[in-house]
């Protein structure tokens, strides 16, 4: 068994037909004659990082503040109503 080299421009087909296309990788590496570990490896070498969207700290807890705020005044309300049907049916 000896090692095969392949270029580049073949490498990252490959790792389109993965990443882009979305066939398994099972089905790539068949196709191409490529083990799956080769297919693995170039996946890590070429696949382009995806930018992960940054989380708005301060704006989740203003968001979170209003909420709290809107839940604890019904639940204030809730009380307030309950104590006055409560006198009313006595």
């Amino acid at each position: 068994m000896g090692t095969s080299n392949y270029s580049d421009e073949f490498k990252r087909d490959a790792v389109h037909q993965i990443t882009v296309r979305r066939y398994p990788v099972r089905e790539v590496s068949h196709r191409l004659g490529v083990s799956t570990y080769s297919l693995y490896k170039w996946l890590k070498l070429f696949e382009e990082p995806v930018a992960k969207p940054g989380v708005d700290h301060e704006a989740e807890n203003r968001c979170l503040k209003r909420e709290l705020a809107r839940v604890t005044e019904e639940r204030d309300i809730l009380k307030k109503a309950t104590a006055y049907f409560a006198r009313e049916s006595q």
